[in-house]
């Protein structure tokens, strides 16, 4: 399985994006901080509150990019048919034949499908966190958030973060004390 401080793979992915149109996820046009995670199929019960959740590290700052063996017409039919996930603010990608999720090392080959696995990807494309659950076994985006936050804030500095209209200056604050005075945006 890929590790931290390994590069995270190139690759070119058909799904729908958050306007539900049909689109092609390259890799390489996708810039910043990077959250692409793995779940087992689309039309589940678990996977829905999973992936609305998600947001909440697309708010952060993160592209956030959803992955299954499923493939795109699959997903689009999915968002068009179930609520929680319709109007979601990040894309759903499809990783038909697992060659991607085979490659990560996040594959559950008995069931055929990918496990939650959640890699944390730098501007860099380096990977600077990754997890891996079992099928039954979901995730908490807030504690996501929490790592994407941390670890933006630890490579920034006082003027950066200024910079960046304070989207950072709470966290900075609670390590280091320097913005205590900072109006928050």
């Amino acid at each position: 399985m890929h590790n931290v401080n390994d590069e995270f793979p190139p690759f070119f992915l058909n799904g729908v994006n958050s306007s539900n149109e049909m689109v092609v996820v390259d890799s390489a046009q996708i810039s910043g901080w990077k959250v692409i995670y793995f779940y087992p199929k689309d039309f589940t019960f678990i996977c829905p509150t999973e992936i609305s959740a998600m947001d909440k590290v697309v708010e952060a700052g993160a592209t956030v990019i959803g992955i299954s063996g499923d493939n795109e017409f699959c997903k689009l039919a999915w968002k068009t048919t179930n609520g929680m996930i319709r109007e979601i603010n990040h894309t759903l990608a499809a990783d038909c034949g697992l060659a991607l999720s085979s490659e990560l090392g996040v594959v559950d080959y008995e069931n055929g499908v990918c496990l939650r696995a959640t890699f944390i990807v730098d501007e860099q494309n380096t990977i600077q966190s990754v997890s891996c659950n079992a099928l039954d076994t979901g995730r908490n985006a807030d504690e996501i958030v929490a790592m994407v936050d941390g670890a933006i804030v630890e490579r920034g500095t006082h003027s950066n973060l200024l910079e960046n209209d304070n989207v950072y200056a709470s966290q900075w604050s609670i390590q280091t004390g320097e913005l205590g005075s900072v109006e928050e945006g």
